[in-house]
């Protein structure tokens, strides 16, 4: 799964201002997108060809963020369980990072600022629900990439199906286990499974 990175994280990577980085986009240096709020996304396989191309070195730190870490936002209007599924998914491994967010329309603030490969979120919350906030990453070709975990206390088979036809790649009712959390979540990210969990093949 490929990683965007925040103007601001590619500049501190090239170790020059955000002013220079608008301008490489500007000037069609730097290939990247544009969120619906104007906010510049820039695809970190897409930054490591530009450095290629302009021999800049690569930090090694950079390579291991691209390949390794994942980013996940958490929306749920319930801090109480907002921090129970960032500690149940800590677990996963130290190349998480985790943002939070609790209504939909602060989550579309973080969609913009963090770059989530994954969302963990909560279906009825006050204002713009978990059914716009699908629907918003789906429908915007720039966010489309990112996968969506619903987890949801209102799990009658009506309520699931219209979670997925909004854009949810998964539905979890609550209330739910830590290991079938992460366990959801590894299969979204396209994780292996631990090994004591993995289908026995004769």
């Amino acid at each position: 799964m490929d990683r965007f990175l925040t103007t601001g994280e590619v500049a501190q990577y090239c170790q020059v201002s955000p002013v220079t980085i608008f301008r490489w986009i500007k000037e069609g240096k730097l290939p990247a997108h544009s969120t619906p709020g104007g906010h510049y996304r820039v695809r970190a396989t897409d930054l490591l060809a530009f450095l290629a191309k302009h021999s800049i070195p690569v930090d090694t730190e950079l390579r291991r963020k691209v390949a390794d870490e994942k980013r996940i936002l958490v929306v749920d209007d319930e801090q109480p369980i907002v921090e129970t599924v960032v500690r149940n998914l800590q677990r996963l491994g130290s190349q998480f990072r985790f943002a939070t967010a609790s209504n939909g329309f602060e989550a579309g603030r973080q969609l913009a600022l963090f770059g989530p490969d994954l969302i963990v979120l909560d279906l009825m919350m006050p204002g713009v629900d978990g059914f716009d906030v699908c629907r918003q990453v789906k429908g915007d070709p720039t966010t489309r990439h990112i996968k969506i975990l619903v987890v949801t206390g209102y799990s009658s088979a009506e309520q699931l199906q219209a979670a997925r036809e909004a854009g949810a790649d998964d539905c979890l009712p609550k209330p739910f286990s830590g290991d079938e959390l992460r366990d959801r979540v590894r299969r979204l990210l396209g994780m292996a499974l631990p090994a004591e969990q993995a289908p026995f093949v004769s």
